[in-house]
């Protein structure tokens, strides 16, 4: 079947919280036609810190009619609305993720906030939202909804290859020799790391990498984190950026000096997306690596330490900086095709499934 090809701008703003991603793609849902422009604008501190705040609070019980929950909803909407401009290209279509402030698939709950009315109202474009709701509803994971996008992306590369998003989460998308999809949140992105060096340094993340390769990994501490249940877990499987929260606390990791912690926590994430190799059909013979993760040398040289060849996915001629941005202008074209978002082999979903919905700019 012949679907036309639409032009849409995806938005995405991940667990890390550092901002939004916005960025053009001409696509009809299967393929991708064209990439265009793309921007990253950053929230200011006051949003950053707000939005820091809603995740522990939407953990312990939060209202839907909080204010400060309406304030940061406003505040997050409009700077989508300024990203969406920035873009400066024609759309038919806006992919709006929206800010995860919690996941908890198990209790069929998700959270994303964002209001797509005043997206669609201010920017006077249609707006896809709501992804995740139908699979969690259905019982699946919710997450990841970047496979089918890298499936599109690598067409001819050789294969097994493993597309690895470190973002907040980390997540890995196995693409085979065959078309099935295989996907799953592998453990602890940047999260845990960007909140050690936040509360050590004031410092929002650690740039380049100087903390972590300054430090050393305790062996002790790191044992205890890997022994969380989640990493034996079988795949499809997804987590809420502070779900190892707890473990984290009564590991010891707080004894350690500044440098000893983040070189830790880098080995944290790089054991933990190890570990996922035990849930996979074969080894990788490259992983390509999207994400912030990506720009901190000391957590690319622990991945490489584990599993032989990585590279960013700049190497293949991916752009990482508007991937997962461009992934959700895709994903707004099937949901107006009515094309599954999810899948069996993503997130545990009983069977291919469409979802998220339409916002028009009345």
């Amino acid at each position: 079947m012949n679907r036309p090809i639409l032009r849409a701008i995806g938005l995405m703003s991940g667990t890390s919280l550092d901002g939004v991603d916005a960025a053009w793609i001409e696509t009809d849902g299967t393929r991708v036609a064209r990439t265009g422009g793309a921007v990253t604008l950053p929230y200011d501190p006051a949003l950053r810190a707000s939005l820091r705040r809603l995740l522990d609070r939407a953990v312990a019980g939060l209202a839907a009619d909080d204010p400060e929950l309406r304030d940061a909803t406003t505040a997050l909407t409009l700077r989508h609305v300024a990203a969406v401009r920035a873009v400066r290209e024609p759309a038919d279509i806006i992919g709006f993720h929206g800010q995860t402030i919690l996941h908890q698939p198990r209790r069929r709950r998700t959270w994303q906030i964002g209001d797509a009315a005043l997206l669609a109202r201010e920017t006077g474009v249609p707006v896809a939202c709501d992804f995740r709701l139908a699979d969690v509803a259905a019982g699946g994971e919710g997450a990841p909804l970047a496979p089918v996008y890298h499936q599109a992306l690598a067409h001819g590369l050789a294969r097994p290859l493993a597309v690895l998003n470190l973002g907040g989460v980390g997540n890995v998308t196995y693409l085979g020799d065959g078309d099935e999809l295989l996907a799953f949140d592998t453990g602890p992105g940047n999260g845990p790391l960007d909140d050690w060096v936040a509360s050590r340094t004031g410092a929002a993340f650690d740039a380049g990498g100087r903390v972590a390769s300054a430090g050393r990994a305790d062996a002790a501490v790191l044992a205890r984190l890997m022994a969380d249940p989640y990493f034996a877990r079988p795949a499809p499987k997804s987590l809420d950026r502070l779900d190892f929260a707890a473990r984290l606390a009564a590991s010891g990791l707080a004894s350690l000096g500044t440098e000893d912690g983040a070189a830790t926590l880098v080995a944290f994430t790089a054991a933990s997306v190890e570990a996922s190799l035990a849930h996979l059909p074969g080894r990788p013979r490259r992983w390509l690596v999207t994400g912030g993760g990506r720009h901190n040398p000391a957590i690319m040289a622990a991945h490489a330490a584990r599993l032989g060849e990585v590279a960013p996915v700049e190497a293949v001629g991916w752009d990482g900086d508007a991937l997962e941005a461009q992934c959700f202008g895709l994903l707004a074209v099937r949901v107006r095709a009515g094309l599954p978002l999810t899948f069996p082999g993503t997130t545990g979903v009983g069977a291919p499934l469409a979802g998220g919905r339409i916002v028009e700019p009345r």
